[in-house]
């Protein structure tokens, strides 16, 4: 992700090795300071959802590890599920999220609409696969201004 600090890169680089063979994706890594503290989070995430359980066993895994390699010194150390409704913002979670139903707003309309709801079938380097009821659509990433998970209740 672009918009990651040096020491919150460096945070994921040491990381992601260990949260994958957990069985879980890192997605992001955040090293901010808020009033006086600096705080350093993980963000994981697997097919299913995040659990609390989830989150502590990867604090416990990682924390160990950052304490000895990295070079900053946070006040506090986080590992949190990016939340449901995040924007997608790697190939990855699209993958993770496939079967499932997401929407999908276009930079520029399709049939009249910039918005599509349908269900993740493919997902590649190349393009974007939805089924919309009857009919599947084929997307390119430059047609995706932001997608994310559809959440019904």
């Amino acid at each position: 992700m672009a918009g990651r600090s040096k020491v919150a890169q460096e945070a994921f680089d040491i990381a992601e090795p260990i949260v994958k063979e957990m069985g879980f994706d890192l997605v992001d890594c955040e090293y901010k300071k808020e009033g006086q503290y600096y705080f350093l989070r993980l963000f994981i995430d697997k097919r299913g959802g995040i659990s609390i359980e989830d989150c502590e066993a990867v604090s416990h895994a990682v924390d160990g590890v950052l304490d000895g390699k990295l070079h900053a010194d946070p006040d506090y150390f986080e590992v949190s599920s990016p939340g449901a409704t995040r924007p997608f913002s790697a190939l990855s979670d699209y993958i993770r999220h496939q079967g499932e139903e997401i929407e999908v707003s276009l930079f520029a309309p399709i049939d009249g609409s910039k918005k599509i709801e349908g269900i993740i079938e493919k997902a590649s380097e190349d393009e974007l696969i939805l089924s919309c009821g009857e009919k599947q659509i084929c997307l390119e990433w430059a047609q995706i201004a932001k997608a994310q998970r559809t959440i019904r209740f």
